[in-house]
């Protein structure tokens, strides 16, 4: 296709962002279908892909993905920007392959100087004989490695996190088992699925599946969502199938050219999204969800843990956390701003569901806007 010359401003990419993550509808998906269909869920924490799959499915249940994960057709395993994704079986095997110089890039950045010396090939046949002879925590397989006189020299944590980064380590339950607490195990993947990973994993296939999920975007936005840099060539090979679009800040939108594209006044209900949501972390320029002052509210906080947010018209609007008793379930709103009486009371409706899909039949349900830190 050639260059379109059609400026999509921030509104537009909000209402085409939504439209793809079902965040204007809920979808009769499955959640198999949900979770390839968003190229996988961040999971860096248990709990946030079940609400990620409740907000964008009808009818939902914590069932469905515990099946899936107990049945090995997901898994958790570190991918994309390095952290670990919920993401399917096949999806796995793919991603993994095509991820690796991010997991390398961290290793090197995070243990610079310390691994000199150190014969990674045999760490690493180790490591995958370890926990595929049995699933380790990370803790385990460094202290059992520390016991090899090769490797006496180093730290534990490193000679894991070595592993980590070259064998695809997947979490198995019951880590990630709605409700179910536990260290984090490791087993290799190809172990978890008795199947390979890809040989010849498509870059342009994975970055037809972001615009598909996540465009309108830039070669920027794409990078950031994958963590790797240089797309600019698939993006470049992928040109003549794609429509082209401009940013209000004149910078190159790709896109698939049936993609949903509703347009800027389309309605969107207040929904709420999990915590880590990608639907926040893969665009370089993030104006198509939040302002920058939400921004800077929302994932300037300590330690990395980006809070669950709430969107009204399509925009992060606040925070939300559910405090549990054995008696009693509570969800803390905390908008950026002041909202008016109609906008409250979708939030309540919406909160209530999100309190019954989370607490169940917990005696008392309460929900409670706080006013935020200025």
């Amino acid at each position: 296709m050639n260059v379109a010359s059609e400026v999509l401003g921030v509104r537009e990419l909000n209402r085409a962002l939504l439209a793809r993550q079902s965040l204007l509808e809920r979808s009769a998906a499955s959640a198999l279908e949900m979770i390839e269909r968003l190229v996988g869920l961040q999971a860096q924490a248990p709990w946030p892909p079940y609400y990620g799959l409740w907000s964008r499915l009808a009818g939902f249940h914590q069932d469905e993905l515990v099946h899936l994960l107990t049945d090995r057709r997901v898994v958790r395993i570190g991918l994309m920007r390095g952290t670990v994704h919920l993401v399917s079986a096949a999806d796995c095997l793919t991603l993994r392959p095509l991820t690796q110089p991010i997991l390398d890039r961290a290793l090197r950045s995070n243990f610079r100087g310390s691994l000199d010396g150190l014969e990674l090939p045999a760490l690493f046949t180790a490591g995958r004989a370890l926990v595929e002879a049995r699933p380790h925590t990370m803790s385990e397989l460094g202290a059992r490695l520390a016991e090899d006189p090769r490797w006496t020299e180093w730290a534990p944590a490193a000679l894991a996190q070595a592993v980590r980064a070259g064998v695809p380590l997947v979490q198995v339950p019951p880590r990630g088992i709605w409700g179910v607490g536990g260290q984090t195990r490791v087993t290799s993947a190809e172990a978890w699925l008795g199947r390979p990973l890809h040989s010849e994993p498509s870059i342009e296939d994975v970055v037809l599946r972001y615009l598909a999920a996540f465009g309108p975007a830039t070669v920027k936005d794409v990078q950031t969502w994958m963590g790797v840099t240089r797309l600019k060539p698939v993006l470049d090979r992928l040109r003549s199938r794609l429509a082209v679009f401009r940013d209000d800040q004149g910078k190159e939108l790709f896109d698939l050219p049936d993609a949903p594209r509703p347009g800027p006044e389309t309605e969107a209900p207040v929904r709420f999204v999990a915590e880590f949501d990608n639907i926040l972390l893969s665009h370089a320029d993030r104006r198509r969800i939040m302002s920058e002052e939400a921004r800077k509210r929302t994932l300037g906080v300590p330690n990395g843990v980006f809070p669950g947010t709430f969107l009204v018209d399509g925009f992060v609007a606040g925070t939300w956390r559910i405090e549990r008793t054995s008696k009693a379930a509570a969800l803390h709103l905390t908008p950026y701003e002041p909202l008016d009486a109609t906008t409250r009371d979708a939030l309540a409706a919406e909160g209530s569901r999100l309190l019954t899909f989370a607490a169940g039949e917990t005696a008392d349900h309460d929900i409670r806007f706080v006013l935020a830190e200025q």
